[in-house]
């Protein structure tokens, strides 16, 4: 695995700031399923039965994929497939969950929020991180579902999942078949209410075989760029896309900000839908974040979420300092939605209180989605004295959103960041942010390395490469002088345990025994590797 090492200083939204980057950017590892710990003998026939199947996670999505075209995803073939299964989705009401990013996230606190309440809930996301069970919750705890209980299913439905399978000339995908399982399992665990993530925009989703008897709400975060083609090309064919999980009369929440034409074009939807609207960007929204603070040797921010909505459906909740581990003005934004979410429920009649939602936030954490390690994890990687941070981010809208992190944590810190990319994302768009402020889609070291390089130029950052005469006459002469340098120092390295030792000398090297972060991100394959090996010391 090839990795390219990057180290970067704050300010990072200064443009004013010379930034010394030293990456570590290795292999993203995009060909591989997100699971890279050992997985028992049981989970173990389901996943090798699901890898069987047509996996675009690992071969990317076909273009026009999930437009409602010709090209586009079959959803017949589901609709098919959960007919020989009984429609398990119309026995429990459903949150559809859509956006280009924070819906995982989302639906995280959406959950969470009626788990506090004491709702027997079901909750459907993806991609996971160590294994598949992760993208399957059930019951009144935020667990995994366990091993046994899927597997059971899995035996009791997999001839029916075999006809399917036949039936449809082997077209079935990875995604079709998980997302019907997970139908069924909340089905049989007699859930009250499921909050489904949909996977690829919305109308051709797997996901989106619900109808408007068994639609609670569905929810939009937000639209960027991200699949584009598969997507239509345009961010108005991504908001058209995304929209198709509206159903008629059903509420919808739109997360945001969204450009305005956008917004027109998921409310036209609405409209057409006669589905009442709620914006969590609303004037009527007064949330603010207050701070930040160390709760039980973590980090956590402090936030007002104030709402008082009067369009379409009255919605009003007043919550001082409510504690969330989910860092950053995007997870504020996301807590926000999920709130909102939690109203519309609230004023069709279902018992939630203020004391829930509060807990509810308060609770979720997500691995790899804005992760600060404890002290002994850090450790556990060859990091001591440092801060760490594991956020999944891979697209411009996420780095701007990391680099707020950042930003908000970690000011006047000198970091290292380890960055691993799949070929087909916007690998210039991601490095101006934080600069700023098998066929493997894995891009190459070098590849990475002569992105950052370009990007630097572009923006008039100084640089040096590890291991040039430059940096090893600094190195050389005193640890000290290069922790004098402003220069941004990149090197491509082989492997991920060497990108973590070149990037630990060169921050040692210039904040000497005062603490610098350590940012893990590009892709979950690096997070997910992270957490491997931080799992192998502490089984």
């Amino acid at each position: 695995m090839k990795a390219f090492t990057s180290f970067y200083r704050r300010t990072i939204l200064s443009r004013h700031t010379n930034l010394d980057f030293s990456a570590m950017i290795p292999n993203a590892g995009c060909s591989r399923t997100l699971c890279l710990t050992s997985i028992c003998s049981e989970t173990q026939e389901l996943v090798d039965y699901l890898d069987r199947l047509k996996n675009f996670e690992r071969s990317g999505v076909p273009e026009n994929a999930g437009t409602e075209t010709d090209d586009g995803f079959d959803l017949g073939r589901m609709k098919r497939l959960m007919d020989r299964l009984g429609n398990p989705q119309s026995k429990y009401k459903i949150v559809h969950v859509a956006g280009t990013k924070g819906k995982g996230s989302t639906a995280a606190f959406l959950s969470n929020i009626l788990r506090a309440e004491g709702y027997r809930v079901g909750c459907y996301t993806s991609p996971h991180i160590r294994t598949i069970r992760e993208r399957l919750s059930v019951g009144t705890q935020n667990e995994p579902v366990p091993a046994d209980m899927l597997y059971s299913l899995f035996l009791r439905i997999r001839k029916f999942l075999d006809q399917a399978v036949a039936h449809e000339s082997g077209l079935l995908s990875h995604f079709e078949v998980l997302t019907a399982i997970a139908f069924t399992l909340f089905a049989d665990q007699n859930v009250d209410i499921a909050v489904i993530e949909a996977g690829l925009g919305g109308a051709r989703d797997a996901t989106n075989i619900i109808s408007s008897s068994e639609l609670a709400a569905a929810v939009i975060t937000t639209i960027g760029r991200e699949h584009l083609a598969a997507l239509g090309g345009s961010l108005e064919s991504i908001a058209l896309a995304k929209s198709g999980i509206i159903k008629h009369g059903c509420p919808v929440i739109l997360g945001g900000p969204f450009l305005p034409h956008i917004e027109q074009i998921m409310r036209d939807k609405a409209l057409s839908n006669c589905s009442p609207v709620v914006s969590a960007c609303d004037f009527g929204n007064r949330s603010v974040m207050n701070g930040l603070g160390i709760i039980n040797g973590e980090p956590h921010q402090t936030c007002d979420i104030r709402l008082h909505i009067e369009k379409d459906m009255p919605l009003y909740i007043n919550l001082k300092d409510v504690n969330i581990s989910m860092i950053g003005y995007h997870q504020l934004q996301n807590a926000v939605t999920a709130t909102c979410a939690a109203l519309c429920l609230r004023n069709q009649g279902w018992r939630i209180a203020d004391g829930s939602i509060r807990s509810g936030l308060e609770s979720t954490q997500l691995l790899g989605r804005s992760q600060f390690l404890k002290k002994e994890e850090t450790e556990a990687l060859g990091l001591p004295g440092s801060m760490a941070l594991l956020d999944g981010a891979h697209t411009q809208e996420s780095a701007k959103a990391l680099a707020n992190t950042i930003s908000t944590v970690c000011q006047n810190s000198r970091l290292v960041l380890v960055v691993a990319m799949a070929s087909d994302k916007d690998h210039s768009g991601f490095a101006k942010e934080l600069l700023m402020g098998d066929k493997s889609r894995s891009a190459s070291a070098l590849f990475l390395k002569d992105v950052w390089t370009k990007t630097c130029k572009e923006l008039g950052t100084e640089y040096i490469y590890k291991d040039s005469v430059e940096y090893l006459k600094q190195l050389d002469a005193s640890v000290h002088s290069i922790g004098k340098s402003n220069k941004m120092t990149i090197t491509a390295e082989s492997s991920i345990t060497n990108c973590l030792k070149a990037g630990n000398r060169i921050l040692k090297a210039r904040v000497g025994e005062q603490p610098g972060i350590v940012v893990v991100t590009g892709s979950l394959h690096i997070v997910s590797s992270m957490l491997a090996t931080i799992q192998a010391k502490f089984p």
